[in-house]
């Protein structure tokens, strides 16, 4: 009756976590693509494209405006930590790599359609930042699960 209970438990528990991820994904996608600006009318007119890296963050720097650079650059990192730790928690079968690829892949589909949609800038420090915080959020997880397995939680 307790594994019962306990795979329950632990069901209800995976269950939870998943909801969260779609939340986390709405969000994500709200304020990248579907921000108050958007528009279909914008399709293809608007775009900006800024293919040098990390040109934006220094004039943040030079300007002395310290934390909004920590809020951009630390957020486009921190942002998809959420995506790489639950892809490894969801299927132990991805590996660090295959979940940061996929963080590449989504973060090109959201910078892609960031110009599309004349939404923001479409930046190439974005999409390496974002493929960060994925790998960190691989790394993480699998430290996690390792902690756990040697303690058999």
């Amino acid at each position: 009756m307790k594994s019962f209970e306990r795979k329950s438990e632990q069901q209800r528990f995976g269950q939870l976590i998943t909801l969260l991820f779609w939340i986390y994904v709405i969000a994500l996608l709200r304020i990248t693509v579907f921000r108050d600006d958007f528009s279909l009318s914008h399709i293809m007119t608007n775009g900006k494209l800024n293919l040098e890296l990390f040109s934006a963050y220094i004039p943040f720097l030079r300007g002395g405006f310290i934390w909004l650079f920590i809020y951009l650059f630390v957020g486009n990192i921190v942002w998809f930590i959420p995506l790489g730790a639950y892809l490894v928690w969801k299927d132990p079968g991805h590996t660090v790599w295959r979940a940061t690829l996929i963080g590449v892949v989504l973060s090109l589909v959201i910078e892609v359609s960031q110009y599309i949609f004349g939404v923001g800038v479409t930046e190439v420090d974005d999409l390496v930042l974002n493929t960060t915080g994925t790998l960190i959020g691989a790394i993480l997880m699998r430290v996690v699960q390792k902690i756990m397995k040697e303690r058999k939680l």
